[in-house]
C-alpha cells in the first residue's frame, strides 16, 4: 500500500524527500508524478522539512466557541520572534476533541483543554529537540444500555448465526426494525445489505467508516473506545450475511488509542476463531484489518473513502453506480457507519421489540449524541431516539455554561445548519430534524450561547467546507470560495443597501448550483448554514452589513480584521 511506504518514509525523514518519492516509484513501478498527486493530497504527510514545532490550532465550531482564535493570537504573539523554520503556527480542521475544546496539534500530537502557556512549554519543547508525547488519559470501559452482553460471553449473534445461518431472518429483523444509517444519510440498513447480497460476484467487501471528521462529530470515537466487540461483531454479521469475506475497519488517524483499542479486540477475536478461515468451524470466512486515513473531511464521503484505501487521492466518484453495486476495488461494498454497525447485534440479541421501546415519541432505539460548545459537561450521551433536544442539552450537558441562555444550535455539525433556541423542542429523529428544516445527520449537537454571533458562525462552517473541499468538481471548489468570500465581506459592514440585494441574489444562485451540481455532499451541504442563519437570525446578519454593528461584539473588532490564519486542509 502505497500509503504505508509513505508513512515510512516520512517516519525516517520527517517529510518526503523528493529522492525517495523517485525511489519508492523506482521500486514500485509507480509513475512518480501518480505518488506525488497523492502524497500533496492529504495533510498528513509533508512534502517540505516541517519547522521544529509546527502548532496546529483547531478552528472549527466547538474549539472557535471556546477560546480558539484568541488562544492562536496568544501564541503568535508569544513566538512572534521565532523563527520559521523553529516554529509556525496555523489553523487546523477539526481534530476530533470537540468535547475538550480548545485543542491544538503539536507535531501531529493531540492536545486538549490548553492555555495558551501550556501549548508554548509544549511547542518550545519541541523546538528544543525534546520528545514530546500526546497525554493518553485512563479510559476506563463505560457500561452502556446499547450492549445486550454486558460481563457475559460475547459475540452472541454470531456464535448463533454461524450455525443457523439463516441470513433471511437477519434482514428481515433488520427491516422491521427499520434501521437506518447513522452516519448521517439515513438509508435503510437491510436495503444496502441485500442489495449487495444479491450481486453475483463472488467478491465482496464490508468498510465501516469511522473517518468522522466533521466538526462537533465524536460519538464513534466514544463507542470505538467502549463497545469495540459490538462494531466489530457487526461488520462480521454483515459479512456473513452479504457474503463479504474481508472487511475494512477505516478509521481517522487522529484517533491513535482507539486504533490501539480496536486492533487489540481484532487479535483477540483471531484467537478466539471469529475471525480468519473457518469461523467458529464452520466453512465461511472473514478476515478484517483496520486502515488508518491519511487525514481529510472528504475521506468520510463513502467514494472518497474508498479511492483512498486503493490509494488514491480521496476525490468522490460519480454515481450511479453506487458502492452497493460497484465499490471496492470495482466490486459490491457494504459501507456502513460505526453506530449503525452496533445497532444490529443490539437487534438480533434482543429482539425487534426492544429495539423499538427504546425510542420515545414513536422513534426507535438508543441514539449516541455528542454535544460540544457552550454547555456545562460537554461530551457524549446515551439517549433515547426522538427525545426533545431540549432535554439533551438541559439535562445531560448541564445546561448552557455559565448562566447564559441559550441563542441556538446545530443538530448535526455544520452540516444541518442552525436553529433558534425557540426550535429546542424539537425531537431527535430524522423526520422531526427534517420537518423543522434541519438534519439528525450522525447526531452532533453543537450549543451557542446568547453571545454568539450567528454570522461569524455560519462563516467559520463556510470556511471549514472551503478548505475541506477536495477541489475535483467546480461547483464546490469555486462555489465555496466565493461564497466565503462573501460572508467576509458581510462582517466588515459598510455594504450599500442595494449592492447587500444583488449579495442576497447571488448567495441563493450559488446556493442552489452547489446543492444540484456538486459530486458529493460536501459541496451540496455548504450553503446550509448561512442559508440556516438567514432564515432564522436575518436582522444580526441585517446589523452586519448595513449599520456595520456586530450586536454580539464579535466582528469589527482587530482581532477579526486581522484576516483568517492560514489553514491545514486546502487542497491543491
Amino acid at each position: 500500500m502505497i500509503f504505508d511506504d509513505l508513512r515510512v518514509i516520512q517516519l525516517r525523514y520527517g517529510f518526503l524527500p523528493k529522492a525517495e518519492l523517485e525511489g519508492l516509484s523506482q521500486r514500485t513501478q509507480t509513475p512518480l508524478y501518480q505518488i506525488h498527486s497523492v502524497a500533496s493530497f492529504y495533510p498528513h504527510f509533508h512534502l517540505l522539512p516541517p519547522p521544529k514545532a509546527e502548532v496546529r490550532v483547531c478552528a472549527d465550531m466547538s474549539c472557535h466557541l471556546n477560546g480558539a482564535c484568541q488562544l492562536r493570537a496568544d501564541l503568535l504573539s508569544r513566538f512572534a520572534n521565532s523563527r520559521p523554520e523553529d516554529v509556525q503556527i496555523r489553523d487546523v480542521s477539526c481534530l476530533g476533541r470537540c468535547d475538550h475544546a480548545p485543542a491544538i496539534s503539536i507535531n501531529d500530537h493531540i492536545f486538549t483543554d490548553v492555555t495558551a502557556a501550556h501549548a508554548e512549554q509544549i511547542a518550545r519543547n519541541a523546538i528544543q529537540g525534546n520528545t514530546i508525547r500526546e497525554p493518553y488519559p485512563e479510559h476506563p470501559r463505560i457500561a452502556c444500555k446499547a450492549d445486550p452482553y454486558g460481563e457475559s460471553q460475547k459475540y452472541g449473534v454470531v456464535r448463533k448465526l454461524t450455525q443457523s445461518k439463516d441470513w433471511e431472518a437477519v434482514l428481515a429483523q433488520l427491516k422491521a426494525a427499520e434501521l437506518k444509517g447513522m452516519g448521517g444519510a439515513g438509508f435503510p440498513t437491510s436495503m444496502k445489505w441485500d442489495l449487495v447480497r444479491k450481486q453475483p460476484d463472488p467478491v465482496k467487501y464490508v468498510v465501516c467508516n469511522a473517518d468522522e471528521s466533521e466538526p462537533g462529530t465524536i460519538k464513534d470515537r466514544f463507542i470505538m473506545t467502549n463497545l469495540p466487540h459490538l462494531l466489530i461483531e457487526g461488520m462480521i454479521i454483515s459479512g456473513l450475511v452479504t457474503g463479504a469475506k474481508r472487511g475494512i475497519l477505516y478509521i481517522r488517524h487522529e484517533y491513535r488509542l482507539q486504533e490501539e483499542i480496536l486492533g487489540a479486540e481484532i487479535r483477540r477475536c483471531y484467537g478466539q476463531g471469529l475471525l480468519g478461515k473457518g469461523l467458529l468451524g464452520s466453512d465461511m470466512d472473514f478476515d478484517l484489518e483496520v486502515f488508518v486515513s491519511p487525514g481529510g473531511y472528504i475521506c468520510g464521503e463513502e467514494s472518497a473513502l474508498i479511492e483512498a484505501i486503493e490509494g488514491h487521492r480521496a476525490e468522490p466518484r460519480n454515481k450511479p453506480p453506487f458502492p452497493g453495486q460497484i465499490g471496492l476495488w470495482q466490486k459490491p461494498t457494504v459501507i456502513n457507519n460505526v453506530e449503525t454497525f452496533i445497532n444490529v447485534p443490539q437487534i438480533l440479541a434482543r429482539g425487534v421489540d426492544w429495539f423499538v421501546s427504546q425510542g420515545a415519541g414513536g422513534s426507535r432505539g438508543l441514539k449516541f449524541v455528542a454535544v460540544s460548545g457552550h454547555v456545562t459537561h460537554p461530551g457524549i450521551f446515551e439517549v433515547p431516539m426522538g427525545v426533545p433536544m431540549r432535554d439533551i442539552i438541559l439535562n445531560h450537558a448541564g445546561g448552557v455554561r455559565s448562566g447564559r441562555q441559550l441563542k441556538a444550535f446545530a443538530p448535526s455539525g455544520p452540516s444541518s445548519g442552525y436553529l433558534p433556541a425557540s426550535m429546542a423542542d424539537v425531537r431527535l429523529d430524522f423526520k422531526a430534524l427534517a420537518e423543522a428544516g434541519s438534519m439528525l445527520g450522525s447526531g452532533a449537537i453543537v450549543v451557542c450561547d446568547d453571545t454568539t454571533c450567528m454570522l461569524d458562525m455560519a462563516l467559520n462552517a463556510v470556511r471549514f467546507y472551503r478548505s475541506e473541499s477536495c477541489g475535483k468538481c467546480v461547483p464546490c471548489r469555486v462555489g465555496s470560495q466565493k461564497m466565503a468570500d462573501l460572508l467576509v465581506g458581510w462582517t466588515q459592514g459598510g455594504v450599500p443597501e442595494t449592492q447587500y440585494r444583488a449579495d442576497l441574489a447571488l448567495l441563493d444562485e450559488l446556493s442552489e448550483a452547489m446543492s444540484l451540481t456538486s459530486i458529493c455532499g460536501l459541496g451540496q451541504i455548504a450553503p446550509a448554514p448561512i442559508q440556516s442563519v438567514l432564515k432564522h437570525f436575518r436582522t444580526e446578519v441585517d446589523a452586519h452589513v448595513l449599520q456595520g454593528q456586530c450586536p454580539s461584539g464579535i466582528c469589527f473588532t482587530p482581532a477579526a480584521r486581522a484576516g483568517e490564519a492560514p489553514r491545514v486542509g486546502i487542497r491543491p
